[in-house]
């Protein structure tokens, strides 16, 4: 297991604050391999046993659940220090996925209207869950871990 030290004093906390947020991109990356796969589930699988929108709502299901083992794993190895990294960890990954995604989907050609249409809980898109998730996953982790030690 990882701990991380605290920081050598408290004037140095801030920059050192930021340097802990920053070992925690490269764990981002394997979300996208997460995410990709998960597609493939979706499209292969769920598709074709029922309509768009539940294959979209299974999909984004499957994805928190993957994503929770994903950093259950993680987070029971390399532990997050206090509260604040916990959720900087998270609002950090959060901004990531939705810079790829919205980049990646202005890439492509999709309008902003397609790519906010996942959005739309009125709709029966649930995908909203899915940031918010990757946003709190860290502090709930944090949590869990630090009251079972």
């Amino acid at each position: 297991m990882i701990n991380d030290s605290t920081a050598p004093d408290g004037n140095d906390r801030l920059v050192s604050g930021n340097r802990h947020l920053l070992r925690y991109i490269p764990w981002w990356f394997p979300m996208l391999l997460i995410a990709v796969l998960n597609g493939i589930m979706r499209e292969e699988w769920f598709r074709k046993h029922m309509n768009l929108t539940s294959a979209h709502q299974l999909s984004t299901i499957s994805l928190i659940i993957l994503f929770a083992l994903y950093m259950a794993l993680l987070f029971r190895n390399i532990r997050l220090r206090t509260a604040s990294q916990a959720l900087g960890v998270g609002t950090m990954w959060m901004v990531m996925t939705l810079l790829f995604e919205f980049g990646f989907g202005r890439w492509r050609g999709n309008s902003w209207e397609t790519l906010l249409e996942d959005y739309n809980i009125l709709k029966g898109h649930i995908w909203i869950f899915v940031p918010l998730w990757i946003c709190m996953a860290p502090y709930f982790f944090y949590q869990y871990f630090t009251r079972h030690k």
